[in-house]
């Protein structure tokens, strides 16, 4: 049996949102968007603008977050349904070492669903995936409402563009149940013990199916237009090709009602957290409570013509990342801004070390809050025809796609919508071959070589050829009976 932790450690609370870009905030310079409780967290704490994805893929980057590791150790770069959790401490694991009681609710993305990685207990809600044979509490929940199965009849799908409002009762929302289990969650906590939550919302991730009440509210705005770039207006790398020919190509007032129910679903769970954070207050944990707000990648929404995430352009790898200390805490001045460059790595140094924890060696990440600050921060997502790679050195982005060896350079300082591509641009020439240089040193596995002598050169690539999509991007249906078992490694849709 553990010990209890002496009186004074802090409470923390991460919380983690699905496919949320990082600039989609009021306090990022949104012009639609509303986001009041987290503008005003970031006005208690610190907003890292520069924070992105190591791999913008949900399963991968899950594993980063759980292990403070790069896909290079934990060994996921492509999205595996099927591969356990790596052999590594895990950030519920350092904090049940320290005597904490550790809860998650929601999405973990985990196989096998259930494996806990550390928490003493896991409450999830993992979008309609009883095939991999665990039983999802959500699932349970409707199930006593009256709605066994019903799950997904509103017709939408988990990885496309099709929207409605949402078909059950409000109280029947993901959102919703994930915000009340984890707020009743801190109401059973065991009072001799500091407590570490992860509350994990599986939207504003495909399927957009809004409360119709938040969808109310943007009809009569006008989103912004989708970016649009000379270099996406010509021929693409197979890795773009894939993904643009993926999704159908929706007309500015199809993209403009996309965006307002996306956006919808952000507001949603914008207003949920407040229930988080009024339970916190109420119960009187909040001034020592720790939250950091994240998310695992963003979405194109449309820009240049792509959609979802796995691309290394701002909309998907860019990621929120706002950090809320203890009151009190003099480590962080409330209402900075910080632009370090910092990966989803770093959250579980961060959070540790703020509350006296001790940080595992395994553990690859920097203190958000330390004086160590990366100088470059490398990206990566998929294998094969797909791949694509990136490094920033916290103003520049340099992105290689290995097949067909096609490289782009943007300067975000100067061009912070990636609009103009410098990797020809004579007065980029230098920043080029250093960022060209490094990117080749981190190269592994099949990318092996394809940096030799500082410069990138790709392979091969054949010309990119869509597939018919049999599947609807993996359309779920009527969930009672449930849908049988299957192979776990299968990958269905675009995860």
């Amino acid at each position: 049996m553990e010990a209890p932790e002496p009186a004074g450690r802090p409470n923390v609370l991460l919380i983690c949102v699905d496919q949320w870009p990082g600039a989609l905030f009021g306090h990022r310079g949104h012009p639609v968007v509303e986001t009041p409780t987290l503008d005003q967290l970031a006005r208690n704490g610190v907003a890292f603008p520069r924070a992105y994805s190591e791999c913008p893929i949900c399963i991968p980057a899950r594993r980063t977050l759980m292990t403070g590791t790069s896909p290079r150790t934990h060994g996921d770069r492509t999205f595996q349904p099927g591969m356990p959790m790596p052999d590594l401490p895990t950030i519920a694991q350092s904090f049940a070492s320290a005597g904490y009681r550790c809860v998650a609710v929601g999405k973990l993305h985990a196989f096998p669903q259930r494996d806990r990685m550390g928490f003493h207990e896991a409450l999830i809600a993992e979008e309609g995936r009883p095939q991999l044979g665990a039983v999802d509490d959500y699932d349970l929940y409707l199930s006593d409402r009256g709605y066994t199965g019903q799950q997904f009849l509103h017709g939408m799908g988990n990885n496309d563009y099709g929207w409605r409002t949402w078909h059950l009762p409000e109280d029947c929302h993901v959102t919703n149940w994930t915000t009340f289990a984890m707020c009743r969650e801190i109401k059973r906590r065991d009072p001799t013990r500091p407590q570490f939550w992860h509350l994990s919302y599986t939207q504003p991730h495909p399927p957009i199916v809004p409360l119709a009440a938040y969808l109310e509210r943007y009809t009569r705005r006008t989103p912004p237009p989708a970016l649009t770039a000379d270099w996406a207006s010509g021929e693409l790398p197979p890795a773009l090709q894939s993904v643009r020919a993926y999704w159908e190509a929706l007309s500015p007032e199809r993209l403009a009602d996309v965006r307002r129910a996306f956006y919808a679903l952000c507001t949603h769970i914008d207003a949920q957290l407040r229930l988080v954070i009024g339970t916190l207050r109420e119960e009187g944990l909040l001034d020592d409570t720790i939250i950091l707000f994240t998310g695992d990648h963003g979405d194109m929404l449309g820009d240049f013509g792509l959609y979802a995430k796995r691309v290394m352009y701002e909309g998907s790898a860019n990621v929120p990342m706002i950090l809320v200390p203890r009151a009190g805490d003099t480590v962080i001045e409330p209402g900075t801004t910080d632009m370090r460059l910092v990966g989803l790595q770093d959250v579980m140094p961060t959070l540790l070390g703020l509350a006296g924890v001790r940080v595992p060696q395994t553990c690859e990440g920097l203190s958000m809050v330390g004086e160590a600050v990366r100088g470059t921060l490398y990206c990566e997502a998929l294998e094969g025809a797909k791949a694509m790679r990136m490094l920033h050195d916290g103003r520049h982005k340099l992105l290689f796609y290995p097949a067909g060896g096609r490289v782009q350079l943007f300067d975000l300082e100067a061009d912070p919508h990636e609009l103009v591509d410098r990797a020809s641009d004579p007065a980029y020439a230098s920043v080029r071959a250093a960022l060209e240089d490094k990117l080749g040193g981190e190269l592994y596995g099949e990318d092996a070589g394809l940096g030799a002598g500082g410069r990138l050169a790709g392979r091969p690539a054949e010309p990119w050829r869509a597939a018919p999509n049999r599947d609807l991007s993996g359309q779920r249906g009527l969930h009672y009976p449930q849908p049988p078992y299957s192979d776990p490694s299968k990958v269905v849709g675009t995860s």
